[in-house]
């Protein structure tokens, strides 16, 4: 099974047409970290995250982990832990996976520069919520509703094609 994200706000999966977001800056082919692009490519998904204290664990054939208060993904090309999920420590820069607003209450990793990390190709690629459509800094973004229902159509075989 492949979902493929074509012209920057469709979101396909099955007979499934969802709108969605992407990066600022579009998809690019050689995203380099903070750039705001989204990769081009095709790649795997990872696990799926979830804010226990905010939303129920969803019916899916991904693996799960629950989102801790510490937790965090690494997004500083000069650390050994680049592009991985993190406890939280002040002097790590990272990308906060316990947010204030509802954006991670679910979000599912996408492989991207996460089997041989190559520091600066950017990191923490996720799919995640949004409730306006705005631009993310380079994940792709759907509502609740149809992230709860993509949840319910793949497993940790289906790649994402980003094209």
């Amino acid at each position: 099974m492949v979902i493929q994200i074509k012209n920057k706000d469709k979101f396909i999966i099955n007979e499934f047409t969802f709108k969605c977001c992407i990066g600022k800056a579009g998809i690019k082919k050689n995203k380099i970290e903070g750039d705001k692009s989204t990769p081009k490519g095709t790649f795997s998904i990872g696990k799926l995250y979830f804010r226990q204290d905010r939303v129920r664990k969803p019916i899916t054939n991904l693996d799960t982990k629950v989102i801790k208060s510490n937790m965090g993904w690494c997004n500083d090309p000069n650390h050994k832990n680049y592009n991985k999920e993190i406890k939280i420590k002040k002097k790590t820069k990272h990308e906060k996976l316990y947010r204030k607003d509802h954006k991670y209450n679910y979000l599912i990793v996408i492989n991207y520069n996460t089997k041989k990390i190559t520091p600066n190709n950017g990191s923490a690629i996720f799919i995640h919520l949004t409730k306006n459509f705005k631009p993310t800094a380079g994940c792709i973004a759907i509502k609740e509703k149809d992230f709860l229902i993509l949840l319910k159509l793949i497993n940790k075989k289906t790649q994402i094609k980003i094209y």
